[in-house]
């Protein structure tokens, strides 16, 4: 394991002499700095323009300064004092017994001498000391303050009181102390994954905290060499705010320069800066540190993702017994692949199979980019033509389901479609899609699969527009609706119109969706018109109303929907069944769901009561469906 030496120097053109050394152990005092490091250059951080500046340095088998790499200063290091910074530094010496592998160095050219902050080193054996440069005098190191105190009298402010070489909580005086004891906070930023204390209570202090090397943390990338995939943003660099209390990653987004435009993986991989807030794609922070977005995490190539479910469902309308009226099963198991398709810059696929049920290939999207404005051009599998609802993760729906009564006699599947969009001006404030999409029978549920009642293979095919409006803010059909932290002002609005020709009816319709979010609030409405052309004609309408409340950030969201299925009656339907278009019973329902982050936005903990009347208008066929469904899902 690499030796790691936490050493504060003051330096103004000084050379520090090395002398023999026997051992080391602990954190190092200033005499022990004495025989371990000697300067064979001039310290210039003055004349670099800098006042103050934490480097990470790796160290050659014979002691000597290979490269450095700046790490924070009093603002951000411009790369023209980072490389002045480098010149002054390479090529100081270690003494050989007791050259680390690695060295962490805090500078300041206002003092002289050496002082110690905190850390440790190992060195063993006596060794002839790296002989001191010739141009530079060496005036004695002043030697560091005595203890002021037999043990750590105090446990929060840096020092290290008893000069034992541990600092506040990690000496063993302060174990008892209220301030360093376990629990009561995440470990989630540099702040708490420094501070010696196990603040989540898992047993694991700091960088042993698997939580401490989460995206934006730089606290334990300690001085090895830091390579970040060229897709993905280098958490190293200083283009991020400081985080600090309960502050987490995911607490950027929104905020801090970030128009939180991006949120979802399509938006995030093509190339695009689509909320103009100055990041683009992955150096976006909703791209960034959003969980549910997944082309930016560690790997550039493939990713693959896991929703599962597992849920207990109680239908009070059971004439029968407990036992008959209850169930518990998986509810969803979705396994997802996605990522960039090679050779192709800016491009994107999505393979989504569901294998609760049976093994079944729901939804394939492959989309590359046209020109370098964000127009994309997008084959898939011909779900959701002008409706988002179909198209939306199972694992994003705040009602753990779709409202299938918005879309079922409105988006009946093709075997693949064909899509083309982008933006229609600089700022992104309009954007179109247009689409194409053909097939046969009736789609099964299945990529590729379909079905021929009565055996009618009449050809089907969809051709249609659709524009979107961002009034206020970003916004994308592939958003998430789920409330995990505040959101931004945002109000957005999609109207499409289309003709579909499916196997035994035809219609033209149209499609109105809006949406508002702000702080702890969203709402969406959608609204899906048609009109049957066959059978004496049928108009049919569905609208559907969802409201969300964040009720406690990171924890409780509250959410609710209504909405309601018409139909108009056909007059002129034909005798043989096999010709007679689908149809579907008039439907009236509303649902409520508490939902509880039990593991950041990752698990989730849902309870959801739903009541569906179905056929209002009939009394002798009006039906009332009511559960009580309580499930929980995990996704990574």
């Amino acid at each position: 394991m690499n030796n790691r030496i936490l050493i504060a120097l003051a330096l103004a053109g000084l050379t520090l002499p090395a002398a023999a050394q026997t051992q080391v152990s602990g954190a190092l005092t200033a005499e022990q700095v004495n025989e371990v490091v000697s300067a064979n250059g001039t310290n210039a951080l003055t004349e670099c323009g800098v006042s103050f500046v934490e480097l990470d340095a790796q160290i050659s088998a014979s002691g000597g300064v290979q490269s450095v790499a700046s790490r924070n200063d009093s603002g951000a290091l411009s790369d023209e004092q980072a490389a002045c910074v480098e010149r002054a530094v390479v090529g100081w010496r270690f003494a050989e017994s007791s050259a680390p592998t690695t060295a962490r160095f805090v500078l300041s050219p206002a003092g002289v001498g050496a002082t110690v902050m905190t850390g440790t080193g190992t060195g063993d054996s006596a060794a002839t000391p790296a002989a001191p440069a010739e141009t530079a005098p060496a005036p004695a190191a002043t030697p560091a303050p005595a203890p002021s105190s037999s043990t750590e009298t105090e446990c929060q402010d840096g020092n290290d009181d008893d000069g034992d070489g541990m600092v506040d909580c990690a000496d063993a005086d302060c174990f008892q102390n209220g301030y360093c004891e376990a629990g009561g906070h995440e470990e989630r930023n540099d702040e708490r994954c420094s501070d010696w204390i196990d603040n989540d209570g898992d047993g694991l202090v700091d960088c042993e905290d698997s939580d401490c090397h989460g995206p934006g943390l730089t606290a334990c990338h300690g001085s090895e060499p830091h390579v970040a995939p060229e897709n993905v943003p280098d958490d190293s660099a200083n283009d991020l705010p400081a985080l600090t209390g309960d502050m987490s990653a995911e607490d950027l987004i929104g905020g801090h320069g970030d128009m939180d435009g991006e949120r979802n993986d399509y938006m995030c991989s093509d190339g695009i800066d689509n909320d103009g807030d100055g990041r683009t794609d992955c150096q976006d922070f909703g791209c960034r540190f959003d969980p549910q977005v997944t082309v930016c995490t560690g790997s550039p190539g493939f990713r693959f993702s896991v929703v599962a479910g597992v849920g207990f469902e109680y239908d009070f309308m059971q004439d029968t017994d407990f036992e008959s009226a209850a169930d518990v099963r998986f509810t969803r198991l979705q396994l997802r692949a996605l990522g960039s398709i090679p050779f192709i810059e800016n491009s994107f696929f999505l393979l989504s199979a569901r294998l609760e049920r049976s093994v079944r290939l729901t939804f394939a999207h492959f989309q590359v980019p046209i020109g370098n404005r964000g127009h994309f051009m997008a084959i898939n599998s011909g779900s959701g033509s002008l409706s988002s609802g179909l198209i939306v993760s199972a694992s994003k729906q705040p009602l753990l389901d779709a409202p299938f009564y918005l879309f079922n006699a409105f988006e009946q599947g093709n075997g693949a479609a064909l899509e083309v969009g982008g933006p229609i001006d600089a700022g992104g404030t309009l954007a179109f899609r247009a689409f194409a999409a053909g097939g046969s029978g009736r789609f099964n549920g299945n990529v590729g699969g379909r079905f021929f009642p009565g055996d009618n293979e009449n050809f089907t095919y969809t051709v249609g527009a659709q524009l979107q409006i961002n009034a206020i803010g970003h916004f994308s059909r592939f958003d998430s609706p789920l409330l995990y932290n505040v959101v931004p002002l945002r109000l957005g609005f999609m109207v499409g119109a289309k003709y579909d020709q499916r196997a035994t009816e035809r219609y033209p319709a149209v499609n109105a969706f809006a949406i508002f979010t702000h702080s702890y609030f969203l709402l969406r409405a959608e609204n899906y018109f048609k009109y049957v052309l066959d059978f004496g004609g049928s108009v049919q309408n569905a609208w559907n109303v969802q409201a969300s409340v964040l009720l406690w950030p990171r924890h409780l969201m509250l959410a609710a929907d209504v909405g309601m299925y018409q139909a108009q009656d056909f007059t002129d339907l034909p005798a043989d069944r096999a010709l007679q278009p689908q149809t579907f019973d008039n439907q009236f329902q509303y649902r409520v769901a508490l939902h509880w982050w039990w593991y950041r936005n990752i698990g989730l903990l849902t309870l959801l009561y739903t009541e569906n009347h179905l056929n209002m208008d009939d009394e002798v066929n009006h039906q009332i469906e009511r559960s009580l469904r309580l499930e929980t899902q995990f996704r990574f």
